[in-house]
């Protein structure tokens, strides 16, 4: 196990909370955390990195809009608009850090930004793992999905429990992880940027983003689509159809696993991600 530091990296106008493990010797993994109320890079992925640290150079800022990253004053309305400036200042991170070339992993809006990466710097992404990725058209708005949407319509510690709970296929086995996460993202929940930033992104009447099949096409990086089976966020079918559109994508589903595929079953996962980086898929 490797430890995490956390600094902060400025990018022109705006500041990266960078979470990261190893040494920029190895190589890069980029890991983009998802959109839920509180979310940052360690709450997401800090088991992952600190396993991996010892093997590559692995990099998970707070998103633009979320965490001790920078809070857009005037954010746009909706999330694809925000992915766009998420993507491009993610660009200028890496630059800022002398990283060539990464590896992306995307967890749920951390698979559209990863997308969102490639098709504007194609030549600088090397493999993508897509995790409970949205990004297909026309997908249902799932009751899971719709409370993490209106969750400042009741933004309790009860509540937040309630939702991530719904992250998972079995609370029973990590309940104790929950508690773990509750606690670290209630002090972000409370803060006015934060509650700001989520506002925008999920403003009524707007929609997430989706990819056209003429995007996925134009994208020829080794990637694989992982989801939970039992996912009751974002639905199975979202990955289903990134696999069978992007050209060179594998899908594995995970079964007895939700939306956090990352945790729940992060043996498999870390399995999944290796073999992917070492060509084995």
């Amino acid at each position: 196990m490797t430890t995490v530091t956390s600094t902060d990296v400025s990018v022109g106008d705006v500041i990266y909370r960078l979470h990261r493990t190893g040494t920029g010797a190895r190589e890069a993994l980029l890991f983009l955390h998802g959109s839920g109320p509180g979310a940052t890079g360690t709450s997401n992925w800090k088991a992952v990195i600190e396993e991996l640290g010892e093997r590559y150079h692995c990099l998970a800022p707070d998103m633009i809009g979320f965490g001790d990253s920078t809070h857009l004053e005037d954010p746009p309305t909706g999330m694809g608009p925000l992915n766009l400036i998420q993507a491009g200042t993610l660009w200028d991170l890496l630059d800022e850090l002398g990283v060539e070339k990464a590896h992306l992993i995307g967890n749920s809006m951390g698979g559209m930004i990863a997308l969102r990466m490639a098709l504007s710097r194609p030549e600088r992404v090397g493999t993508m793992l897509l995790m409970g990725s949205g990004g297909a058209p026309n997908l249902p708005i799932t009751p899971g999905l719709e409370h993490l949407r209106t969750f400042y319509a009741d933004p309790t510690p009860g509540q937040l429990q309630k939702l991530l709970a719904s992250f998972v296929f079995d609370m029973s086995t990590l309940s104790g992880v929950v508690d773990r996460v509750v606690a670290e993202r209630m002090p972000y929940i409370e803060r006015a940027d934060v509650k700001r930033s989520h506002a925008a992104m999920f403003a009524p009447g707007t929609q997430p983003p989706a990819f056209t099949v003429q995007e996925l096409t134009s994208l020829p990086h080794k990637t694989l689509c992982v989801h939970g089976r039992d996912d009751i966020i974002v639905p199975v079918e979202s990955s289903t159809y990134l696999a069978k559109t992007l050209p060179n994508a594998t899908l594995h589903i995970i079964p007895k696993s939700g939306h956090w595929t990352q945790i729940e079953a992060h043996d498999v996962f870390v399995h999944l991600l290796e073999d992917l980086l070492h060509g084995r898929i």
